[in-house]
């Protein structure tokens, strides 16, 4: 979350930069100045007041040293206190409308990232490979006539948004993500995690989950837990409420684990097949690193999820999102998209986001630094990549006129065969 100091001494700039975003949030940062107003009046009030009832209960006991009447005193102490409580029932209301506030205001955008409302403004940055002409075939047709997949079954067991993999379907999974952690962890000097899949309120929280989007998790009522949406939630928490070493900065983190996300798109082509899922496999990439690294931390996040395309010689292109397009807690994010000549377009397997210190406000995450005080850490994340639409990719990109679906050679050696074909 924002820095109240910060939100105190540059209010303007900060609303100016919001605005970027929606004019909603800019709105409220009066709302949070007004009630941090009250808080820190109420606050001196009760310092004042504290002091006042120091000095009659050392009057109140002069006097009666003294054996002299001190029932007016009493009766004034008595007054203060009943004041005194009611200011900290005040400020400690205050404090958690201003806590709440500043929970669900985003991330300020990135002073260098494009202007813009929304997706049409995000500029491509670079693109590598060359996309393949539109094919008649989409992976729907393709995995079902495969039998790597059966939608409709999935559909019977759980309902719509769900996928059940079969036969070569399921093993192809399973070699995507072992060559995705193999790739991040022996090469790319990610240590491999296996978190929980559900977390509890303070940790969705902390990377910004919540309070703004519980309507899109899958929440334990009894047990005020939540079904992770992404491993980022996790993985990020891990180092929550700790200082750490600054010589031991950058970690890097690598997880595999399903995601679940209630709000799986509108009704649409999207929603067909793997493209959108309430369900769905992922490995995701974390990095907690020095505030004055983190950029380059970005650009280096970036380029691992990339050397995925590369190795499975899959077309892709990066964007920038625009300040209006951004994620609520990203300073920054680059996605990678993928071609799809099924789905006749491009597909995003990867969000590679830096988050400044806003997650690391929220979840107390520090470091100690060279001059010996605590700082906030610098958290970063990106999908490495995203399986569902990874295997869209490799469906459709590596269809054959036989029908048949040709692998890329990184694949080999964990599917066990260099193509698939009807059982």
């Amino acid at each position: 979350m924002l820095d109240i100091r910060f939100i105190r001494e540059t209010p303007d700039a900060i609303k100016t930069r919001l605005a970027l975003r929606s004019a909603e949030f800019a709105s409220m940062i009066d709302e949070v100045l007004s009630v941090d107003a009250e808080r820190r009046a109420n606050e001196t009030r009760w310092q004042h007041l504290q002091s006042e009832r120091k000095r009659l209960s050392k009057e109140i006991g002069m006097r009666r040293a003294k054996r002299e009447d001190s029932t007016a005193l009493e009766d004034a102490s008595k007054a203060l206190g009943s004041e005194m409580e009611s200011l900290q029932q005040a400020s400690a209301a205050a404090e958690c409308r201003q806590r709440e506030l500043l929970l669900s205001i985003p991330n300020l955008p990135h002073e260098n990232i494009p202007a813009g409302r929304d997706a049409s403004c995000n500029p491509v940055l670079r693109t590598w490979g060359t996309p393949a002409a539109p094919i008649a075939e989409d992976h729907v047709a393709i995995g079902t006539r495969l039998g790597l997949f059966d939608p409709e079954r999935a559909a019977k067991i759980s309902g719509s948004g769900f996928m059940c993999y079969t036969g070569q379907g399921a093993r192809l999974e399973r070699a995507l993500l072992n060559f995705l952690l193999d790739l991040h962890t022996r090469e790319h000097g990610y240590t491999e995690m296996a978190p929980p899949l559900l977390v509890n309120r303070a940790t969705m929280t902390g990377t910004g989950q919540l309070p703004k989007f519980e309507a899109d998790a899958f929440g334990v009522t009894d047990a005020d837990l939540f079904l992770i949406p992404t491993a980022e939630v996790p993985v990020t928490n891990f180092h929550r409420e700790e200082i750490l070493a600054a010589d031991t900065l950058p970690r890097r983190y690598a997880a595999y684990t399903p995601c679940f996300r209630r709000e799986a798109g509108a009704t649409g082509r999207d929603t067909r097949g793997l493209i959108r899922m309430h369900q769905f496999n992922k490995v995701e990439l974390v990095k907690i690193t020095l505030p004055e690294h983190s950029a380059v931390e970005l650009e280096s996040l970036t380029a691992d999820a990339e050397r995925v395309l590369q190795r499975l010689e899959l077309p892709y292109r990066v964007i920038e999102l625009c300040a209006g397009d951004l994620g609520f807690s990203a300073l920054r994010t680059y996605d990678i998209e993928v071609w799809a000549p099924g789905h006749g377009g491009w597909l995003e397997v990867s969000s590679c986001s830096n988050f400044g210190d806003y997650q690391a406000r929220r979840m107390a995450l520090r470091y100690k630094g060279a001059d010996g005080k605590n700082q906030f850490c610098h958290t970063l994340n990106g999908s490495g990549t995203a399986l569902a639409r990874l295997y869209v990719a490799l469906l459709e990109n590596g269809l054959q006129p036989d029908g048949s679906v040709h692998l890329p050679p990184a694949l080999h050696a964990y599917f066990g065969v260099e193509k698939i074909t009807a059982a």
